[in-house]
Protein backbone atom coordinates (compact mmCIF):
# COMPACT_ATOMS: atom_id res chain seq x y z
CA UNK A 1 0.00 0.00 0.00
CA UNK A 2 1.49 3.09 -1.16
CA UNK A 3 1.35 6.69 0.61
CA UNK A 4 1.45 9.89 -0.56
CA UNK A 5 4.22 12.15 -0.21
CA UNK A 6 4.08 15.11 2.05
CA UNK A 7 2.53 18.37 0.69
CA UNK A 8 5.14 21.24 1.25
CA UNK A 9 2.46 22.76 3.91
CA UNK A 10 2.79 19.34 5.74
CA UNK A 11 6.57 19.20 5.98
CA UNK A 12 6.32 22.52 7.43
CA UNK A 13 3.69 22.05 9.95
CA UNK A 14 5.74 19.08 10.91
CA UNK A 15 8.86 20.82 11.23
CA UNK A 16 7.14 23.57 13.12
CA UNK A 17 5.56 20.99 15.76
CA UNK A 18 8.83 19.07 16.17
CA UNK A 19 11.41 20.80 16.14
CA UNK A 20 10.81 22.75 19.30
CA UNK A 21 10.83 19.29 21.51
CA UNK A 22 13.57 17.85 18.95
CA UNK A 23 15.71 21.20 20.11
CA UNK A 24 15.27 20.33 23.60
CA UNK A 25 16.13 16.35 23.73
CA UNK A 26 19.31 17.63 21.75
CA UNK A 27 20.15 20.35 24.55
CA UNK A 28 19.12 18.75 27.58
CA UNK A 29 19.57 14.82 26.62
CA UNK A 30 22.00 14.04 23.42
CA UNK A 31 24.67 17.04 23.89
CA UNK A 32 25.25 16.21 27.04
CA UNK A 33 24.97 12.48 27.16
CA UNK A 34 27.93 12.68 23.74
CA UNK A 35 29.77 14.72 26.47
CA UNK A 36 29.50 12.21 29.02
CA UNK A 37 31.28 9.42 26.53
CA UNK A 38 33.64 11.54 25.27
CA UNK A 39 34.80 13.08 29.07
CA UNK A 40 34.87 8.96 30.20
CA UNK A 41 38.02 8.50 27.91
CA UNK A 42 39.82 10.86 29.46
CA UNK A 43 41.86 11.70 32.88
CA UNK A 44 40.18 14.92 33.96
CA UNK A 45 39.75 16.80 37.39
CA UNK A 46 37.24 19.31 35.68
CA UNK A 47 39.98 22.07 35.26
CA UNK A 48 42.25 22.38 32.84
CA UNK A 49 42.85 20.04 29.55
CA UNK A 50 41.18 16.32 29.38
CA UNK A 51 44.18 13.93 28.87
CA UNK A 52 42.82 11.11 26.69
CA UNK A 53 43.44 7.50 28.27
CA UNK A 54 41.89 5.53 26.05
CA UNK A 55 39.55 2.64 27.94
CA UNK A 56 41.23 2.98 31.43
CA UNK A 57 38.27 4.06 32.89
CA UNK A 58 36.88 0.82 31.47
CA UNK A 59 39.31 -1.45 32.66
CA UNK A 60 39.68 0.01 35.86
CA UNK A 61 35.10 -0.22 36.09
CA UNK A 62 35.51 -3.81 35.95
CA UNK A 63 38.02 -4.21 38.77
CA UNK A 64 36.70 -1.92 40.82
CA UNK A 65 34.89 -3.44 43.92
CA UNK A 66 33.24 -0.91 44.64
CA UNK A 67 31.23 -0.11 41.53
CA UNK A 68 30.08 -3.79 41.85
CA UNK A 69 29.27 -3.01 45.25
CA UNK A 70 27.10 -0.27 44.48
CA UNK A 71 25.79 -2.18 41.83
CA UNK A 72 24.60 -5.29 43.66
CA UNK A 73 23.08 -2.80 45.95
CA UNK A 74 20.79 -1.75 42.86
CA UNK A 75 18.96 -4.84 43.10
CA UNK A 76 17.77 -4.00 46.47
CA UNK A 77 16.79 -1.01 45.19
CA UNK A 78 14.81 -2.86 42.38
CA UNK A 79 12.92 -4.84 45.20
CA UNK A 80 12.22 -0.94 47.05
CA UNK A 81 11.15 0.71 43.94
CA UNK A 82 9.57 -1.64 41.09
CA UNK A 83 8.52 -4.96 42.87
CA UNK A 84 7.09 -4.47 46.09
CA UNK A 85 5.63 -1.51 45.44
CA UNK A 86 4.00 -2.82 41.70
CA UNK A 87 2.43 -5.99 44.32
CA UNK A 88 1.17 -3.44 46.90
CA UNK A 89 -0.26 -0.78 44.72
CA UNK A 90 -2.13 -3.68 41.85
CA UNK A 91 -3.70 -5.36 45.45
CA UNK A 92 -4.14 -1.66 46.82
CA UNK A 93 -5.69 -0.80 43.41
CA UNK A 94 -8.30 -3.73 43.66
CA UNK A 95 -9.30 -3.11 46.54
CA UNK A 96 -10.42 0.59 46.81
CA UNK A 97 -11.98 -0.13 43.08
CA UNK A 98 -13.72 -3.21 43.48
CA UNK A 99 -15.11 -2.30 47.60
CA UNK A 100 -14.39 1.34 48.75
CA UNK A 101 -15.28 2.93 45.67
CA UNK A 102 -19.21 0.76 45.14
CA UNK A 103 -19.45 1.11 49.12
CA UNK A 104 -18.25 4.36 49.77
CA UNK A 105 -18.65 6.51 46.17
CA UNK A 106 -15.69 8.03 44.21
CA UNK A 107 -14.83 10.90 46.90
CA UNK A 108 -13.22 8.41 49.19
CA UNK A 109 -11.56 6.44 46.65
CA UNK A 110 -10.14 9.67 45.21
CA UNK A 111 -8.96 11.03 48.73
CA UNK A 112 -7.39 8.11 49.62
CA UNK A 113 -5.84 7.60 45.73
CA UNK A 114 -4.56 11.55 46.19
CA UNK A 115 -3.44 10.57 49.77
CA UNK A 116 -0.84 7.43 48.65
CA UNK A 117 -0.21 9.87 45.62
CA UNK A 118 1.18 12.61 47.64
CA UNK A 119 4.82 11.05 48.22
CA UNK A 120 5.34 11.35 44.61
CA UNK A 121 4.38 14.97 44.10
CA UNK A 122 6.66 16.27 47.00
CA UNK A 123 10.06 16.98 46.07
CA UNK A 124 13.38 14.26 47.28
CA UNK A 125 14.97 16.20 49.36
CA UNK A 126 11.60 17.44 51.73
CA UNK A 127 10.44 13.77 51.91
CA UNK A 128 14.16 12.69 52.48
CA UNK A 129 14.49 15.56 55.45
CA UNK A 130 11.57 14.53 57.10
CA UNK A 131 12.33 10.77 56.63
CA UNK A 132 15.51 10.80 58.15
CA UNK A 133 14.27 13.00 60.98
CA UNK A 134 12.26 10.24 61.90
CA UNK A 135 15.01 7.86 61.44
CA UNK A 136 17.66 9.38 63.33
CA UNK A 137 18.58 7.81 66.63
CA UNK A 138 16.87 10.65 68.71
CA UNK A 139 13.96 10.34 65.59
CA UNK A 140 10.53 10.43 66.07
CA UNK A 141 10.51 6.23 65.25
CA UNK A 142 13.28 5.29 68.18
CA UNK A 143 11.06 7.94 70.54
CA UNK A 144 8.06 5.81 70.23
CA UNK A 145 10.13 2.41 70.32
CA UNK A 146 11.40 3.52 73.70
CA UNK A 147 7.79 4.56 75.39
CA UNK A 148 7.31 1.25 74.15
CA UNK A 149 9.53 -0.34 76.00
CA UNK A 150 12.94 -0.80 73.75
CA UNK A 151 15.34 0.64 76.07
CA UNK A 152 18.24 0.73 72.71
CA UNK A 153 16.29 1.08 69.34
CA UNK A 154 18.74 0.42 66.20
CA UNK A 155 20.50 3.63 64.82
CA UNK A 156 18.70 3.48 61.66
CA UNK A 157 20.45 5.33 58.65
CA UNK A 158 23.95 5.04 61.41
CA UNK A 159 24.02 1.68 61.22
CA UNK A 160 25.01 -1.13 57.94
CA UNK A 161 22.81 -3.81 59.25
CA UNK A 162 19.74 -1.07 59.43
CA UNK A 163 20.74 1.49 56.84
CA UNK A 164 19.86 -0.21 53.78
CA UNK A 165 16.19 -1.81 54.89
CA UNK A 166 15.56 1.63 56.24
CA UNK A 167 16.39 2.96 53.15
CA UNK A 168 13.99 0.75 51.20
CA UNK A 169 11.60 1.44 53.35
CA UNK A 170 11.72 4.77 52.40
CA UNK A 171 11.14 4.70 48.73
CA UNK A 172 8.43 1.76 48.99
CA UNK A 173 6.77 4.52 50.55
CA UNK A 174 7.30 6.61 48.27
CA UNK A 175 7.07 4.42 44.84
CA UNK A 176 3.46 3.31 45.92
CA UNK A 177 1.05 5.60 44.77
CA UNK A 178 2.71 5.94 41.08
CA UNK A 179 1.07 2.14 40.58
CA UNK A 180 -1.83 2.72 41.97
CA UNK A 181 -3.06 5.59 40.50
CA UNK A 182 -1.91 4.31 36.71
CA UNK A 183 -3.44 0.91 37.91
CA UNK A 184 -6.97 2.11 39.24
CA UNK A 185 -6.80 4.03 35.69
CA UNK A 186 -6.46 0.35 34.26
CA UNK A 187 -8.88 -0.77 35.88
CA UNK A 188 -11.90 1.42 34.73
CA UNK A 189 -11.14 -0.49 31.18
CA UNK A 190 -12.02 -3.70 32.28
CA UNK A 191 -15.34 -5.19 31.21
CA UNK A 192 -17.36 -5.88 34.07
CA UNK A 193 -18.68 -9.07 32.38
CA UNK A 194 -15.63 -10.69 33.11
CA UNK A 195 -15.97 -10.31 37.01
CA UNK A 196 -19.76 -10.73 36.71
CA UNK A 197 -19.25 -13.76 35.02
CA UNK A 198 -16.63 -15.21 37.20
CA UNK A 199 -18.85 -14.17 40.69
CA UNK A 200 -21.62 -15.57 38.85
CA UNK A 201 -19.60 -19.19 39.02
CA UNK A 202 -18.43 -19.18 42.41
CA UNK A 203 -15.27 -16.91 41.97
CA UNK A 204 -14.08 -15.65 44.92
CA UNK A 205 -12.63 -11.94 45.16
CA UNK A 206 -8.83 -13.18 45.10
CA UNK A 207 -10.10 -15.78 42.18
CA UNK A 208 -10.84 -13.02 40.20
CA UNK A 209 -8.14 -10.86 41.14
CA UNK A 210 -5.95 -13.60 40.17
CA UNK A 211 -7.43 -14.70 36.66
CA UNK A 212 -9.65 -11.86 35.92
CA UNK A 213 -7.67 -8.66 36.92
CA UNK A 214 -4.02 -9.43 36.78
CA UNK A 215 -4.20 -10.78 33.16
CA UNK A 216 -6.32 -7.59 32.21
CA UNK A 217 -3.77 -5.42 33.84
CA UNK A 218 -0.67 -6.83 31.86
CA UNK A 219 0.24 -3.17 29.85
CA UNK A 220 -0.29 -1.33 32.95
CA UNK A 221 2.04 -3.91 35.02
CA UNK A 222 4.74 -3.73 31.90
CA UNK A 223 4.80 0.23 32.33
CA UNK A 224 4.72 0.75 36.11
CA UNK A 225 7.57 -2.45 36.44
CA UNK A 226 9.54 -0.72 33.31
CA UNK A 227 9.22 3.23 34.33
CA UNK A 228 10.63 1.62 38.10
CA UNK A 229 13.12 -0.17 37.77
CA UNK A 230 15.14 2.25 35.46
CA UNK A 231 14.14 4.97 38.12
CA UNK A 232 15.67 2.24 40.95
CA UNK A 233 18.80 1.52 38.97
CA UNK A 234 19.75 5.66 38.71
CA UNK A 235 17.66 6.66 42.10
CA UNK A 236 19.73 9.41 43.62
CA UNK A 237 18.00 12.11 45.52
CA UNK A 238 16.94 10.06 48.80
CA UNK A 239 20.34 8.02 48.75
CA UNK A 240 21.92 11.67 49.00
CA UNK A 241 19.45 13.05 51.41
CA UNK A 242 19.39 10.05 53.90
CA UNK A 243 23.00 8.14 54.01
CA UNK A 244 25.36 10.15 51.13
CA UNK A 245 26.03 6.28 50.20
CA UNK A 246 27.06 5.02 53.95
CA UNK A 247 27.39 4.37 56.74
CA UNK A 248 30.72 2.92 54.98
CA UNK A 249 29.10 2.06 51.27
CA UNK A 250 26.02 -0.04 52.56
CA UNK A 251 24.05 2.57 50.70
CA UNK A 252 25.71 3.27 47.95
CA UNK A 253 24.80 3.04 44.36
CA UNK A 254 25.92 3.66 40.89
CA UNK A 255 24.49 7.04 40.54
CA UNK A 256 26.00 8.36 44.15
CA UNK A 257 29.43 6.40 43.34
CA UNK A 258 29.34 8.42 39.53
CA UNK A 259 28.48 11.63 41.91
CA UNK A 260 31.33 11.05 44.34
CA UNK A 261 33.57 10.05 41.76
CA UNK A 262 32.91 13.81 40.02
CA UNK A 263 32.41 16.00 42.84
CA UNK A 264 34.39 14.21 45.54
CA UNK A 265 37.22 12.65 44.30
CA UNK A 266 37.81 15.04 41.16
CA UNK A 267 37.91 11.95 39.12
CA UNK A 268 35.47 13.02 36.10
CA UNK A 269 36.74 11.19 33.50
CA UNK A 270 35.95 7.97 36.25
CA UNK A 271 32.92 9.61 37.29
CA UNK A 272 31.50 9.95 33.12
CA UNK A 273 32.61 5.81 32.65
CA UNK A 274 30.43 4.66 35.30
CA UNK A 275 27.56 7.12 34.59
CA UNK A 276 28.12 5.55 30.43
CA UNK A 277 28.15 1.98 31.92
CA UNK A 278 24.58 2.88 33.73
CA UNK A 279 23.13 4.34 30.88
CA UNK A 280 24.19 1.12 28.37
CA UNK A 281 22.40 -1.37 31.66
CA UNK A 282 19.68 0.77 31.48
CA UNK A 283 18.99 1.03 27.50
CA UNK A 284 19.69 -2.64 27.61
CA UNK A 285 16.76 -3.53 29.91
CA UNK A 286 14.69 -1.54 28.37
CA UNK A 287 15.03 -3.14 24.78
CA UNK A 288 14.77 -6.77 27.08
CA UNK A 289 11.55 -5.25 28.21
CA UNK A 290 9.80 -4.21 25.26
CA UNK A 291 11.00 -7.63 24.06
CA UNK A 292 9.07 -9.60 26.40
CA UNK A 293 6.16 -7.19 26.31
CA UNK A 294 5.90 -7.25 22.33
CA UNK A 295 5.89 -11.60 22.55
CA UNK A 296 3.87 -11.42 25.65
CA UNK A 297 1.21 -9.17 23.51
CA UNK A 298 2.23 -11.23 19.85
CA UNK A 299 1.33 -14.78 21.79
Amino acid sequence: MSTAPLSHAARKGYLRYLAPGALGFAVVVLVPFVMNIAISFTAWSGIGTPTFTGLDNYQRLIHDEMFWSAFAHSIWFIVAMAIVPTALALVLAAGLFDYLEPRFGPRVSSALRAGFYLPQVLPVAVAGIVWSWILTPYGALNGVLQKVGIADPPNWLGDTSWAMPSVMLVLVWMQLGYGLVIFMAGMARIDPQFHEAAELDGASWLTRFRHVTVPQMRPEIFVVLLTTTIAALKVFGPVFVLTKGGPGDATNVPSYYSYSNFFGNLQVGYGSAIATALTVVVIALTVVFIKIQSKAEGA
